[in-house]
């Protein structure tokens, strides 16, 4: 990297940080920008696709490590019971009918030569990105419920979905007639990862907690200690031949149960170190992903994009929503709103560390859609929040499937209100 293309990424991480609310009103958001910016680097100067390709996977890795500590960190029991029968269809029925769906309807795109690829797309598409949605989730004319919903939905679903991809990896790395013995061990190394992280996580939670009340923290040094302890979690568990993701999720809802009253602030600096690493991971699949598209891009791959995010989502979440009291407008709003972003750009760049060429059509796939999906959910974030927000309560009453005013669950939770404060609302989601 020259040091001219160095200083015109700081003076964009500035320019977003300083002036993100302003362009966030005119529809612009954080993935929209540095992916833009991404693509003119590398017209502008020569990339060294395999060097930045190594670099992007080492980046979004251990930016997806964070995100998924401090996602499982941060949604706390309260908000889970508040609505658990919501959250239990929408990921123990709407998530995994996404996968199976997606997967499906991918097995029949011209390329995809195993039924294990196509469990890839459909699993690394079902995802959905907090950060992505952040303008939607913070945006005070939707109703505090809905958002509530978006946001936990989006900081758990990945976690869930993880050891789906890394089954189909696995499966798709095997040479014929050894899948099923490649598949069974990586699930040894998602139950290695589980119980390696849930232990560093717990045990970090408890020496947080032990410490803060003894007064042997400096609160300047508190984030950055849970930063690292979600990285030992993650690096931990691929010492003892673990999954890393699935460890560095599992710590952080042990650390989160564990922590005490220490643990919002604590998380809330890896939450916005993330939100920093993510914008330099958006600009580098702008430069380097978005240019290996060229000339590979067919009619059947934009019409999977085109469906992998309305109906492969939103028929599964009215399904599951069906019978919760919710109504039309905000089943459509909730399908709707489940965007593609970090964590299908990592499983991509697993899949070609995995497969190598075979990975191409499955990273094309993914690559596009993610790329329609920061467009298309960039550019109607605020307007239909807007107008959904009005119509379904033009008068303050609440939303369908909202407690009215006194009830349990109108406080604004805590998890939006660290949204609204982290960067990835503050510097764009």
């Amino acid at each position: 990297m020259t040091s001219s293309a160095l200083a015109l990424i700081a003076v964009a991480v500035f320019a977003w940080g300083a002036f993100s609310a302003r362009l966030e009103r005119a529809d612009l958001t954080a993935p929209i920008a540095f992916v833009g910016l991404g693509v003119l680097l590398a017209a502008l100067s020569d990339v060294d696709a395999d060097a930045g390709a190594a670099g992007v996977a080492v980046l979004t890795e251990v930016t997806l490590a964070w995100v998924l500590f401090s996602d499982a960190a941060r949604v706390g029991v309260r908000e889970l019971r508040s609505d658990a029968g919501v959250y239990g269809r929408l990921l123990g029925l709407a998530l995994p009918l996404t996968v199976v769906v997606g997967a499906a309807v991918a097995w029949a795109l011209p390329g995809i030569g195993s039924p294990w690829i196509a469990l890839l797309i459909g699993a690394a598409l079902a995802p959905t990105d907090a950060a992505l949605g952040a303008v939607v989730i913070t945006h005070p004319a939707v109703p505090v419920r809905i958002r509530r919903i978006l946001n936990v939905e989006s900081g758990l679903n990945d976690g869930f979905v993880t050891p789906i991809v890394m089954v189909a990896l696995a499966g798709a790395a095997s040479a014929p007639g050894h899948a099923d013995a490649n598949a069974f061990a990586a699930v040894l190394q998602l139950v290695a990862g589980a119980v390696i992280g849930a232990v560093i996580g717990a045990s970090g939670g408890w020496i947080v907690r032990v410490a803060s009340r003894r007064g042997w923290t400096d609160e300047s040094y508190a984030g950055p200690a849970v930063l690292a302890l979600a990285l030992v979690a993650y690096a931990g568990a691929l010492v003892g031949q673990g999954n890393g993701f699935v460890a560095a999720f599992a710590g952080g809802i042990a650390f989160g149960h564990v922590a005490g009253r220490g643990r919002p602030r604590a998380v809330s600096y890896v939450e916005q170190t993330a939100g920093l690493a993510s914008l330099l991971v958006w600009l580098l699949f702008g430069a380097i992903a978005v240019p290996l598209l060229y000339g590979r891009i067919d009619t059947m791959t934009v019409l999977y994009a085109v469906l992998s995010l309305t109906l492969m989502r939103m028929v599964p979440v009215a399904l599951s929503l069906a019978g919760a009291g919710f109504g039309a407008r905000a089943v459509l709003f909730v399908g709707w709103f489940g965007p593609r972003g970090l964590a299908s750009v990592v499983f991509a760049l697993l899949a070609v560390e995995h497969l190598g060429g075979r990975a191409a059509p499955a990273v094309a796939v993914i690559v596009v859609t993610v790329l329609l999906s920061v467009v298309a959910h960039g550019l109607t974030a605020d307007p239909w929040a807007t107008r959904f927000g009005a119509r379904v309560a033009p008068r303050g009453e609440p939303a369908p499937g909202e407690p009215a005013t006194g009830e349990p669950g109108t406080r604004e939770p805590a998890a939006t209100e660290r949204l609204r404060r982290s960067p990835a609302a503050t510097t764009g989601p």
